[in-house]
């Protein structure tokens, strides 16, 4: 009986003593740290793999900027060099396939007829008004034509370039080499449009790169619209990317910025017809009272007096004119 006894408390120690090691064995790691450490290694070997995976990928963004902001550098660069504007790119702008020579003939003779009719025209006056006319007629009126021409082909040109962004982003999107685009653009498109990407397409199949030929095609076409699209195409030859999405965002921006035009210029267009009336009421008024009594208004330009009053009335004429150019001039 004692035996069995004995041999029953054995039992029970022994399981005793076997639920208590399981007990021990289990709860060993938390009680021990070892988990908690596990956990914290295992936290730190993520952290540094997700660090130097978010390193490489910031590493690669900073190269990016670096390489795109040496590349707007580069071409500030070359925008400040051109600063320096020559007749003979003047022309080019304008789109006159004339020489510089030629041009400066043809001013001489225009002030030379501009100061003989102005001479004719107004016997017994002061032979300074006819120097003045000849000067405006050889310096001034050619200049401003030129400059006239040269906005003309801008504006045209500026109409036709968002088509023809879009024709480089459905051809790239369809397999089309960028070159094949180019040359579509300079087969089909309308003038001035045809005429510059002619010029670059040329310049290409001499070895020239395509990203120094549209830097020419911007010293040629001074436009901000050119510049985004040069810009473009050197980020995207040197970094690399999506070239049909950067463009089709570029050709958005250019859409966009087209109807800002049209709309500030509607807005301003009331502002801009009171600014032509008063501008253009004295020559007006002038012009009458000359037709009707010559003789009260020849004064003005024999008479000393009268010299100096027209001259001042030209000064404080001009600072008016001035003063309602910058009013009505917006940027956008």
């Amino acid at each position: 009986m004692l035996d069995a006894e004995m041999m029953q408390l054995g039992l029970v120690g022994l399981a005793a003593i076997s639920a208590a090691a399981m007990i021990y064995i289990l709860a060993y790691p938390l009680l021990s740290g070892d988990s908690k450490a596990e956990k914290r290694m295992q936290g730190v070997t993520e952290n540094k793999v997700k660090r130097a995976v978010r390193n490489a990928q910031a590493e690669q963004v900073s190269n990016r900027r670096r390489q795109v902001a040496d590349t707007l550098k580069e071409l500030e660069q070359k925008q400040k060099q051109r600063e320096k504007l020559t007749m003979r790119m003047r022309l080019e702008r304008a789109g006159l396939d004339i020489t510089p020579r030629t041009f400066w003939i043809a001013s001489a003779v225009a002030g030379v007829v501009a100061g003989a009719v102005t001479y004719v025209s107004l016997p017994g006056m002061n032979p300074l008004i006819a120097v003045a006319a000849m000067l405006v007629g050889g310096l001034g009126l050619p200049r401003w034509l030129v400059a006239r021409m040269i906005k003309r082909r801008q504006s045209k040109f500026l109409d036709e370039f968002a088509n023809s962004i879009d024709v480089i982003v459905r051809g790239v999107k369809s397999g089309l080499p960028l070159n094949e685009c180019l040359n579509i653009i300079a087969r089909e498109s309308p003038s001035p449009i045809k005429d510059e990407f002619k010029e670059v397409v040329e310049q290409q199949r001499v070895g020239i790169p395509l990203s120094e030929c549209f830097e020419r095609m911007m010293a040629r076409m001074p436009l901000a619209e050119v510049n985004f699209f040069a810009i473009v195409i050197a980020i995207q030859a040197q970094a690399g990317g999506n070239l049909s999405e950067a463009l089709g965002n570029l050709s958005g921006v250019l859409r966009d910025r087209k109807r800002m035009q049209a709309k500030v210029k509607a807005l301003s267009a009331e502002a801009k017809a009171s600014a032509g009336v008063l501008a253009c009421l004295p020559f007006a008024v002038m012009g009458m009272v000359y037709i009707s009594t010559p003789g009260y208004i020849k004064l003005l330009f024999t008479a000393k007096m009268g010299n100096f009053m027209l001259l001042c009335g030209a000064v404080w004429m001009l600072c008016g004119i001035l003063v309602m150019k910058k009013m009505i001039n917006f940027k956008y």
